[in-house]
């Protein structure tokens, strides 16, 4: 094979005469090159890490305090109060300087002390300043005189240019609620979720439960959070998502898609090749830590840990837990092609490949007519199935020989792709249910052409369409988004196509082919595979799936009306939701923490005592100014829910860490463990855009992204996820299970629909649409 002559640096040949020696001066220069680029990364890296270690200081600063300290020195005053002087009895070469000497050396020392010391002091302010929420329970708009001092303040104590980690040694620990405060929140949240003698029995275990295990419990979850960095996310990581036994595919990925309105190109390699590189642009700005940290209101830096382990990362399975392997960078990708494996190089001589250069290697894999071998084709099934016997699968037949080579291969690539020979997005007679489809697509394709242990796979369709699929664990929704929104933008307004379609860039004719993978599967890990995919196959079979645009009115005509666009989202699914079934159930909304150092996600109990009066009170045709008022009340708790979770004070990372406490210490908690088992029948979460500024929605409205969404949580419930795009439009994604006569996804969504239509009527009727009819309308669309 041509690579395989390529990587040979040098050949012998042992003859009468001696050794011939024959070198490759490609092959060498290659090495060269490769060492080369991976020298630099190292001192880009170092580099870095030295700048955000002195932040909010500059190294800059360094040598002003030096030349301020001999400056004052020299108009002999001494500004160290004799600690030079100190210094510089106590230096190891002080009879080989001289005097002069010994005193500069000394000063130059005592500086850097000095310097160190007012970073050290920096930080701890700018941690005390960032420990400050208040700010978060004003009044938007009505700031007080004290958060205006704390503003300004920060910003002093923030420096100036952050790279993307400079903030991390700053940010303050997540801090643990008192359990007073949590178990009466948490009585709260159930209040309208149960019966008196429900609720008495309730009460009495958590009264219960505080006066005997819960200080206990509590004593050690303070000593964790002495001690580490945030109390709560590695017992997430571990004990949500890593333990879990069953596939992670529909019940722990989820997805992103593409533009809703536009396909940039229709050729798929073409669409590939820019995607690819749109990709790579974005690793070089993270490895660099050019990205923006990411700021509240332009003053509040958020933590930036989960960019960490975007690329390069694989889930491995095992018996009883599996883990996250992150790899340094690699130069290629795997890639998978009507049941075979390539690795496709993206890198030559340590320089990017161009988009176009990327294309025709994408081309020659979809040209190639080779077929897949025996057990390869399926063989992405073993993640999708049980992780248990994926796990021993791998033990037994993936540890050694071709299979290990190629496994590595796959699992230390910077991410996965897939050319898929489907069509897909929003086409044909039928455009909502081409949606559907579209959406049943990316979370779980064909259940075997996709790799869903890798931190993210990139699937590009035969149309040019294209989407991602992501790996849960390492990193939450939000910071996924942040690189779809870039390879995005990146792909139409900056890289962009020429008249036919295809990629722009130069290409070099001694790019070397991408390589097949090969695989040696006998018939006992074929026969796995098949189990794997059968479990995989009914799984995604009963997601029934929904995906539908709001454009009647958006985030704007809410605004208009003072009121939460997220809470009004949120209130019009409770609304949805008790039209639909009847009740109310326990309503799951994630919420950021990323306020605190590695924080990640909590948990916002949307089905609150106030929203459940205003459903009533509509739904029970009360007087419309009290349903006004009700609406109002129910989205400023809301709100303050939302709040309370982004500032540490949620209540149900909380529970669950003392539950995780209880089981080390071998006790059992009838509170905690009913509290913990409570199914969310209703789990929501929002979309954030994040990069406005990568989008001019102004003159180009149809760059729409249609955002993302995940499978349903419980069998009997659904999984809701939205994104409030511009001004006048709400995505939703909506999923749920045939298997449960009680849901239909379709069903929800017209009832959604229907509440924010109802909701906007009520506090704005004069913009109320003539065409709809409140409930009997509702009944009609169903």
């Amino acid at each position: 094979m041509a690579e395989a002559h390529q990587a040979v640096a040098f050949q012998f040949t042992i003859t009468p005469e001696g050794i011939d020696l024959q070198l490759s001066h490609e092959a060498l220069r290659q090495v060269y090159i490769s060492g080369l680029r991976s020298w630099k990364k190292k001192f880009i890296r170092m580099k870095n890490s030295f700048i955000t270690g002195v932040y909010p200081a500059s190294p800059s600063s360094w040598l002003f305090v030096v030349i301020a300290i001999l400056a004052t020195m020299y108009t002999r005053s001494d500004p160290s109060m004799g600690l030079i002087a100190k210094i510089q009895e106590h230096l190891p070469v002080s009879q080989s300087l001289s005097v002069q000497c010994q005193t500069v050396v000394s000063a130059v020392l005592f500086s850097t002390l000095l310097w160190l010391s007012l970073i050290f002091t920096m930080r701890l302010c700018l941690k005390q300043l960032l420990s400050y929420h208040r700010w978060m329970f004003e009044q938007h708009g009505k700031m007080s005189n004290t958060t205006k001092v704390w503003v300004a303040l920060v910003r002093i104590f923030s420096g100036r240019q952050p790279l993307l980690y400079s903030y991390q040694g700053s940010l303050p620990n997540l801090p643990v609620p008192a359990i007073k405060d949590t178990l009466k929140q948490y009585l709260e949240s159930v209040r309208p979720l149960m019966s008196a003698s429900e609720f008495e029995r309730m009460t009495k275990l958590a009264t219960q439960f505080e006066n005997t295990l819960g200080n206990r419990l509590q004593w050690y979850l303070k000593l964790k959070a002495l001690w580490a960095t945030n109390y709560v996310s590695d017992w997430w990581e571990e004990y949500i998502y890593l333990r879990g036994r069953s596939p992670i595919m529909v019940n722990s990925n989820y997805y992103g898609m593409d533009f809703l309105y536009v396909t940039p190109t229709p050729i798929q390699a073409a669409r590939a090749g820019n995607t690819l590189h749109a990709f790579l642009l974005y690793r070089r700005k993270l490895n660099r830590e050019e990205l923006k940290p990411w700021l509240l209101r332009s003053s509040v830096p958020c933590c930036s840990y989960q960019f960490e382990r975007m690329f390069d990362t694989c889930r491995i399975p095992g018996e009883i837990t599996d883990t996250v392997q992150h790899w340094q960078d690699s130069d290629y990708v795997a890639v998978y092609h009507r049941g075979r494996y390539f690795r496709l190089w993206l890198y030559k001589g340590g320089k990017m490949l161009s988009p176009r250069e990327i294309e025709l290697q994408i081309q020659k894999i979809l040209d190639d007519p080779s077929p897949p071998l025996p057990g390869e084709e399926k063989l992405g099934a073993l993640t999708a199935g049980d992780r248990v016997p994926w796990a021993r699968t791998r033990k037994q037949f993936f540890s050694s020989g071709v299979n290990k080579r190629s496994l590595d291969c796959i699992e230390k690539a910077a991410f996965f792709v897939t050319l898929d020979d489907d069509e897909h997005g929003m086409m044909g007679d039928d455009p909502a249910a081409s949606l559907d489809r579209y959406a049943k697509s990316l979370l779980h394709g064909k259940c075997y052409d996709r790799w869903f242990d890798k931190s993210f796979s990139v699937v590009v369709y035969k149309n040019g369409k294209n989407g991602l699929n992501a790996e849960h664990s390492w990193a939450d929704a939000p910071v996924v988004a942040h690189l779809w929104e870039y390879v995005l933008a990146t792909d139409s307004f900056q890289l962009g196509y020429n008249e036919e379609g295809h990629c722009k860039g130069d290409v070099d004719p001694n790019l070397p082919q991408p390589q097949r993978l090969t695989w040696d599967i006998p018939s006992e890990c074929r026969e796995q595979v098949s189990q794997s995919l059968a479990v995989a196959q009914a799984l995604a079979d009963d997601v029934d799936f929904h995906v539908f645009s709001f454009r009647d009115f958006g985030k704007g005509r809410i605004k208009k009306c003072r009121l939460s666009p997220d809470a009004f989202i949120q209130l019009a699914l409770q609304l949805a939701y008790y039209r639909e079934r009847g009740m109310f159930c326990l309503t799951y909304e994630a919420s950021m923490t990323r306020l605190f150092r590695e924080g990640r996600t909590e948990t916002v109990r949307s089905c609150s005592n106030e929203s459940c009066a205003f459903v009533k009170a509509l739904e029970g045709g009360e007087d419309t100014e009290l349903c006004r008022r009700l609406l109002r009340l129910a989205t400023e708790k809301h709100q303050h829910l939302y709040r309370m979770a982004m500032t540490g004070a949620g209540i149900d990372r909380h529970l669950f860490c003392l539950y995780v406490v209880s089981k080390y210490l071998g006790v059992e908690s009838p509170f905690l463990k009913e509290v913990l088992s409570e199914p969310w029948r209703l789990s929501t979460s929002q979309t954030p855009v994040q990069q406005v500024e990568l989008f001019d929605l102004v003159n180009h409205p149809e760059y729409i992204s249609c955002g993302g969404g995940f499978g349903p949580v419980a069998d009997d419930g659904y999984g809701v996820s939205y994104i409030i795009v511009g001004e006048n439009m709400i995505n939703f994604h909506i999923s749920c299970k045939h298997s449960c006569t009680q849901t239909d996804s379709h069903k929800f969504g017209a009832q959604i629909r229907q509440a924010l239509l109802d909701l906007l009527a009520l506090i704005s009727p004069d913009q109320r649409d003539p065409t709809r009819g409140g409930k009997t309308q509702a009944k009609k669309d169903l």
